[in-house]
């Protein structure tokens, strides 16, 4: 902590507090110190100009602290207490008083961490009426927010030229590092070709009122199922991050939950936002906007690399989402939609992978485990130990769990959704049903065949057993599994990846991206 400034060393004493509290937690966004104490947060502005934003003097610092609780006040208007002077005397630093005022801190309540949509998404703890909660609330803060005047210049063509280009710009340093020259291109003709196709339909939405003063940082750590339901951190600092399309905002929520493998969720948000507000346009700029917001994201996380307060852990954490999002940004160029299968026996690893296949493409996941759980009405956290092909695992039931899976995928599909059925696909059969769904949808078909030797596979069955996860899979269900396999061989040779789960998920998932032509 010795790299810190010296007021963020001073907020780091519990006695500076003017409550009582027993510890004082640090933790770094790219623009702020945020100190949580037992109570309450307390938030201060690095000294910093990036450009489009300046935090350099202590007025603009005090200004923008101001304009951070007034604007979070539409959204979470009991959470944001207000600004408090941080003073220095002989003796130190207080927090209030009389003495030279040197720097000012946001106040705000404590949020429950464990309510917050990032942890809950982490759990599997979200349930089924949540994203449509906050469908109805931001579509019911879209409809008064301020719009016309100045905001609507936002969604004119040259601002959103002028912001697409700033992004191509401030990520163009990274080729090498977080992403490709290839990526880059792919992502730059996409947003150009498409903003020039869809002038009139942009032009439409100034016309409409869907230019407005938005949240504009609308993602999962925002998100607090907490009273009801409490967003907060707006962006304050920049006004034109925040005036924008209510599509882009609702595209940004959306890339966030694929990005966080729940692409489900995504498509019931989306879905959720149109039924209330009547906004049917969005499914069309949707993509569009899913890939700015992702190469955002890709960006700010490339700051991070470059800061010199954060820690090396926390760089190679910044620097695995920012080729994660731009993986994802390069995946919504794609015009026609994948289906992807697993194939491979129980314990080689295809539920790992399809989780990160998920994230880093935007896929909407379906599990068998899950799917064949649901249907029986057994939660997914019990095991359910029957005999290879009886109960729950009888042909009868696992025919029913395929059929589930292929109609919910044909769903999926046939409404421009992208989707990875994880599940054994041990007859060839399943698996020519699923190419021929793919072909029926227009969709492109790739089958991933995970291997794994068969002492590993086996020490990774006997650790699941303790394990509280939806698969039910062990080493006598392994062995029945063997001696059914249909070898992989009426699937094209270009469809077909085979990877061996010994090697890192990071490994596969990259010979998987490199296969399908994603980089």
């Amino acid at each position: 902590m010795n790299n810190l400034p010296e007021i963020a060393q001073a907020l780091l004493n519990p006695e500076i507090y003017p409550e009582p509290t027993k510890t004082v937690r640090l933790e770094q966004t790219q623009m702020s110190f945020v100190f949580i104490t037992d109570r309450y947060v307390y938030k201060t502005k690095k000294t910093i100009n990036l450009g489009y934003v300046d935090y350099t003097s202590l007025e603009q610092r005090k200004f923008f602290c101001d304009k951070e609780v007034e604007l979070n006040k539409r959204l979470s208007p009991d959470t944001y207490i207000g600004v408090i002077p941080i003073t220095k005397n002989d003796n130190g630093y207080a927090l209030g008083g009389d003495d030279e005022i040197v720097e000012y801190a946001v106040k705000m309540k404590i949020l429950p961490f464990e309510r917050m949509l990032d942890v809950l998404l982490k759990e599997n703890s979200v349930t089924d009426d949540m994203m449509p909660r906050v469908a109805k609330k931001m579509s019911d803060f879209h409809s008064q927010a301020d719009t016309g005047g100045v905001i609507d210049d936002f969604g004119k063509i040259e601002l959103i030229n002028h912001n697409n280009e700033e992004n191509l710009a401030q990520m163009a340093p990274y080729i090498g590092r977080t992403l490709t020259g290839l990526e880059h291109r792919k992502i730059a003709d996409f947003t150009r070709s498409f903003i020039k196709e869809n002038a009139a339909l942009l032009k439409k939405r100034i016309i409409d009122n869907k230019i407005r003063d938005c949240h504009g940082d609308l993602h999962a750590a925002h998100i607090c199922f907490e009273d009801g339901l409490i967003i907060y951190d707006c962006i304050e600092f920049n006004d034109r991050f925040r005036y924008s399309d209510v599509a882009s905002e609702v595209a940004f929520l959306a890339m966030d939950l694929d990005h966080n493998g729940r692409a489900d969720l995504a498509r019931s948000f989306v879905n959720s936002y149109i039924e209330y507000s009547g906004d049917t346009d969005i499914k069309k700029l949707l993509n569009f906007y899913k890939c700015y917001r992702a190469c955002v994201r890709g960006k700010v996380a490339c700051f991070k690399l470059d800061d010199p307060y954060i820690s090396e852990e926390h760089k190679q954490e910044a620097h695995y989402n920012a080729e994660s999002y731009f993986d994802l940004a390069c995946a919504y160029t794609n015009p026609d939609p994948t289906l992807f299968i697993t194939s491979g026996l129980t314990g080689c690893g295809k539920s790992a992978v399809a989780g990160e296949l998920a994230k880093r493409l935007g896929l909407v996941l379906l599990s068998s485990d899950i799917t064949r759980k649901k249907l029986a009405n057994i939660s997914i956290k019990e095991h359910c130990f029957n005999c290879f092909d009886s109960g729950i695992y009888s042909p009868e039931f696992t025919r029913k769990t395929y059929d589930a899976l292929f109609s919910e995928t044909e769903k999926i599909l046939k409404d421009g959704g992208s989707v990875i059925i994880d599940a054994t696909f041990v007859r060839a059969d399943d698996r020519k049903e699923a190419k021929k769904l793919a072909e029926d949808a227009g969709a492109r078909f790739f089958v991933i065949e995970c291997t794994l030797d068969e002492e590993t596979a086996h020490k990774r069955l006997d650790n699941r057993l303790s394990e509280c996860t939806a698969s039910d899979g062990r080493w006598e269900v392994y062995l029945a599994q063997k001696k059914n396999m249909e070898p992989v061989v009426e699937i094209p040779p270009q469809s077909h990846i085979k990877i061996d789960t010994l090697k890192s998920i990071e490994d596969n998932v990259n010979t998987i991206l490199d296969a399908i032509g994603n980089i």
